[in-house]
């Protein structure tokens, strides 16, 4: 009886002993199995922030971020869960991953504040048969993102003079405190005075669009784009299409980034730029924004330019290819309610024959 139990311990011993050699013959297997566990340790809290295809070397930068105190503090104060690996490490679940993301992105909208800054870019000299005067081009800059939407306007002292007039006429209290630089005889072109006048025009601008009854008011409204849509209405009447179009979407980017309340200037845009684009075979683009009047014209089954648009927005997605069904239906709703589909003037026509106002 011992000496069978004998006989299998040194069986054991033999098995053992030839598991440990194998295990010496082989080290590179060993650690290519842990490097293996902790690899996918590492993988499964993988973060992506926006990108669904992140590259490895934006790793190093990723980390350096988590790392920051105040940036683990609001995320530790989430009470985020987290579950135990067989390894004895943290690691990030679902929750800490989504968690991360959300932190993330508030933490960068915080810090981005969005504003409008009026910016004097040149001041030129200008002579013509009757008078002489300094033309300022002031550029409307949205800062905090990236803006690049062009919108200026080119004004001289005599227009700052006329909008300063009405809206002390129209907000006495308001612009009781606002301060306008005044008008001198003499030295008007002198580099000097043309730099003064230029930093205090940006500064007056840069205060009546704080005050929000006044940067909703038609004045002001006014004094930016309106005399481009009376630009590119007159442009569009004598067939020159290309620069009616660049004067137009000047007006569309000051509207946008004024926040105007105006949707009827806003229509008027919109609807000009896509006959231009017509004008021009430039097709998708006129689709785009013959879409996007029919939306600032919303449900107003009344409105002189409602049934020229779906018209031309039917006609214009039938030859780009897109589908035009909703438009087909909303004539057809609005034909249903009595209105008369067929005998109107076209787009352009009614464009051209309708004055800005």
């Amino acid at each position: 009886m011992a000496s069978k139990i004998l006989h299998r311990l040194r069986k054991t011993v033999r098995k053992v002993n030839a598991t440990e050699e194998a295990v010496e013959d082989f080290p590179e297997r060993s650690e290519l199995d842990d490097d293996t566990e902790g690899l996918s340790a590492r993988l499964s809290g993988t973060l992506s922030f926006g990108d669904a295809d992140v590259a490895d070397e934006d790793y190093t930068e990723t980390a350096a971020t988590n790392s920051d105190p105040d940036f683990l503090h609001s995320f530790e104060s989430n009470e985020i869960e987290s579950t135990e690996s067989p390894l004895g490490e943290l690691k990030p679940s679902n929750v800490l991953t989504a968690q991360l993301q959300e932190n993330w992105k508030k933490s960068r909208g915080n810090l981005i504040v969005e504003k409008l800054i009026f910016e004097v870019t040149s001041a030129n000299v200008i002579h013509d048969s009757s008078s002489k005067y300094v033309a300022y081009t002031i550029h409307v800059i949205k800062s905090g993102s990236f803006d690049d939407n062009k919108a200026l306007i080119i004004r001289r002292y005599t227009d700052f003079a006329k909008l300063n007039e009405k809206l002390h006429k129209h907000f006495k209290e308001e612009m009781g405190n606002v301060v306008f630089p005044k008008k001198i005889i003499r030295r008007n072109f002198t580099h000097e005075t043309i730099a003064k006048r230029s930093r205090a025009f940006e500064q007056y601008l840069q205060h009546i669009h704080s005050i929000a009854d006044i940067c909703r008011s038609k004045d002001f409204l006014e004094f930016f784009y309106l005399r481009d849509l009376k630009a590119g209405q007159g442009l569009l009447r004598g067939g020159m299409c290309e620069d009616a179009m660049q004067t137009l979407i000047n007006a569309l980017h000051l509207q946008q980034k004024l926040c105007s309340w105006d949707t009827e200037h806003l229509l008027f845009t919109q609807a000009s730029i896509s006959v231009c684009y017509q004008e021009l075979d430039r097709l998708e683009e006129a689709q785009a924004y013959c879409e996007q009047a029919l939306q600032t014209i919303d449900n107003q089954e009344n409105h002189p330019l409602l049934v020229p648009l779906l018209h031309s927005n039917i006609r214009l997605s039938w030859k780009i290819a897109k589908d035009k069904r909703k438009s087909e239906a909303k004539l057809q709703q609005v034909q249903e309610a009595g209105i008369d589909v067929s005998n109107q003037p076209s787009l352009k026509e009614h464009l051209i024959k309708d004055f800005v106002e």
